[in-house]
């Protein structure tokens, strides 16, 4: 091999100096939002559960209340345990406005009733209806994840009063 062949594939590489560099600054941007979409849908699910949990806590704590307790009583501590459930978001729920706030703001709905039930009208089940409006209020908001988000997320939870 000759001189001059060797400084032929040596030119050669030294062209793709920066290559590497200009390859992960065209797809680093995608990466970044594919994980950060990654990032907050699985918040979103982690609300998602923790408005289920929310609901069920609540109609559970109304339904194991103290026979003697009225019903307001049930339904505050309903709300008590809606707003330990939610509280780590930021949500609390508002049982006398019917409202779902976060950082003083309404998001959603909330609402708990103590009356007869459905299928037995002889007693009386508690019921926890929560309704968020994610698309308009993410929890981590980014640009363009609205499309993929739910736009509500509602919760309804029933048990019988004892």
């Amino acid at each position: 091999m000759t001189v001059r062949s060797m400084r032929v594939f040596g030119a050669g590489r030294r062209d793709d100096k920066g290559a590497a560099a200009l390859e992960f600054a065209l797809v680093a941007p995608l990466l970044l939002m594919v994980l950060l979409g990654i990032v907050s849908y699985g918040y979103m699910l982690s609300f998602r559960q923790g408005m289920s949990q929310g609901a069920a806590e609540g109609a559970r704590a109304a339904a194991v209340a103290i026979a003697s307790a009225t019903a307001t009583q049930k339904s505050d501590a309903a709300v008590s345990a809606v707003n330990q459930s939610l509280g780590s978001y930021g949500v609390t729920c508002n049982n006398a406005t019917g409202k779902l706030l976060r950082d003083g703001a309404e998001v959603g709905t909330c609402a708990v009733t103590i009356a007869p039930c459905l299928n037995n009208t002889a007693t009386s089940c508690a019921t926890v209806d929560l309704d968020y409006a994610y698309r308009d209020h993410a929890l981590v908001p980014l640009p363009g994840l609205n499309v993929v988000m739910p736009a509500n997320l509602s919760y309804t939870a029933v048990a019988q009063v004892s």
